[in-house]
């Protein structure tokens, strides 16, 4: 049997990460939606080598938020995918871009249903990103730009754990959930027909919740974390937890935004992982218990703990009988309080104003002027505690050894967001 040897490298606190031949290099890159969680973190992960990658186009409405400005090798180019794909591929050509490889991140988050949850109105979710990634890909003929592969991230909705429990461990090779609309399945058929038609390759990545620091603080877990940490800090309170022991001990994983990045630009330079569906996670065992705990060190307050009495709780049925798995019944968790309906309390939200003031954070929004269902639904939905545990295996035999511990990289966001003037000091 042949002999295979990798080199790997750290990077801060990511760690098992690759190292390229330096016959690598020269290559260029389109990053959609290089505003948001994701296609940032992706604009900073290749600007790290301009070596290897010697122009990135970042296409989004807005630029990306980098303190120092873009990176040298890097453009921003003002686009809206919602319009029709001449008046892209317009801009494309007078702008001369040209992409070895594109990393598809655009993403709207439609408005709910009343009264439903966060993605309550899937039928529009569907609409509106498959037009994105429609809009986009058909321009791209329009302005003979043909990519050797195209790499469009979607996430664990994959495996419909928003909808109740799924199989677990979560593996590509599970079927679709088709319980309700889900708009990442559209987007893979009409990506693996365009390239079939062009010729060119894919990769779909799917991460869990991402970690990660953008100011559109929506759909993001870490912010509502450090605005609860603060508050509660700034109160001399107790971090309580708002759900059970079942919640509090329940196993996860977390999919850092940086390390996604290294595993989405790993995977497209991977020969071996071509036209692959591939999970993305930290490949570190979390557990909201344990984080808990960290979490109250690091503002100096004293931890909380599930309540052991049944009375102090509500309980929440997943909608589905049987739920995406296909057999069994529904999950029920128990809730204390949510942080959305704490964000609305009087008392907190002029805690939070207090912080503001005191710390002149300019980008930080107070309370009752911020959209709390969409900023704090995300993280409220992680805390319920339902098992979620992406499958790493099928990257880890085409050779990718990438992790970060989830706590760290969750601190090292948090002291992201201080310096994006956002959440005050870490205290510790």
């Amino acid at each position: 049997m042949p002999l295979h040897q990798q080199t790997v490298q750290s990077r801060g606190i990511y760690h098992g990460l690759p190292v390229y031949d330096a016959s690598v290099k020269g290559l260029t890159a389109i990053i959609t939606g290089a505003n948001g969680i994701s296609g940032y973190y992706m604009l900073r992960a290749l600007a790290q080598d301009p070596e290897r990658w010697s122009k990135i186009y970042c296409l989004s409405r807005r630029p990306p938020a980098i303190p120092d400005g873009l990176p040298s090798n890097a453009e921003h180019i003002s686009l809206d995918f919602l319009k029709d794909k001449e008046e892209i591929a317009k801009v494309l050509k007078e702008k001369g871009v040209t992409a070895d490889y594109v990393f598809f991140y655009s993403y709207v988050q439609v408005k709910p249903k009343e009264g439903g949850g966060l993605w309550s109105d899937a039928e529009e979710m569907c609409r509106v990103n498959l037009a994105l990634l429609e809009n986009f890909l058909s321009a791209l003929p329009l302005a003979n730009i043909t990519p050797k592969r195209i790499m469009l991230q979607t996430g664990a909705k994959n495996y419909g754990v928003h909808l109740g429990p799924s199989a677990t461990p979560q593996e590509e090779h599970h079927p679709r959930v088709t319980l309700e609309p889900n708009f990442y399945y559209p987007q893979e058929d009409f990506l693996w027909e365009y390239c079939r038609i062009h010729g060119v390759e894919w990769n779909v990545v799917m991460p869990s919740y991402i970690v990660g620091a953008v100011p559109d603080a929506a759909m993001n877990l870490v912010y509502p974390l450090g605005i609860y940490a603060s508050v509660t800090a700034h109160l001399d309170d107790t971090l309580e937890f708002p759900s059970d022991l079942k919640a509090w001990e329940a196993t996860h994983v977390g999919s850092s935004s940086m390390l996604n990045a290294y595993l989405e630009e790993w995977a497209v330079l991977t020969p071996q992982a071509k036209n692959e569906k591939l999970n993305a996670a930290d490949s570190s065992p979390f557990a909201w218990g344990t984080f808990w705990e960290k979490m109250a060190g690091w503002y100096g307050v004293p931890c909380g703990r599930p309540s052991m009495e049944p009375k102090d709780y509500t309980a929440i049925t997943t909608p589905h009988d049987p739920p995406p798995r296909g057999f069994g019944p529904p999950a029920t968790h128990h809730v204390r309080f949510t942080l959305t309906s704490w964000a609305r309390q009087p008392h907190v939200q002029k805690a939070w104003a207090e912080i503001i003031e005191q710390h002149g954070l300019k980008n930080a929004q107070k309370l009752e002027d911020m959209d709390v269902d969409r900023i704090f639904a995300f993280a409220d939905g992680s805390l319920l505690g339902g098992s979620l545990d992406l499958s790493m295996n099928k990257s880890r035999k085409m050779g990718w050894h990438g992790f970060v511990d989830t706590s760290e990289s969750i601190k090292e966001v948090l002291g992201e967001f201080v310096e994006l003037g956002m959440l005050p000091p870490i205290p510790k």
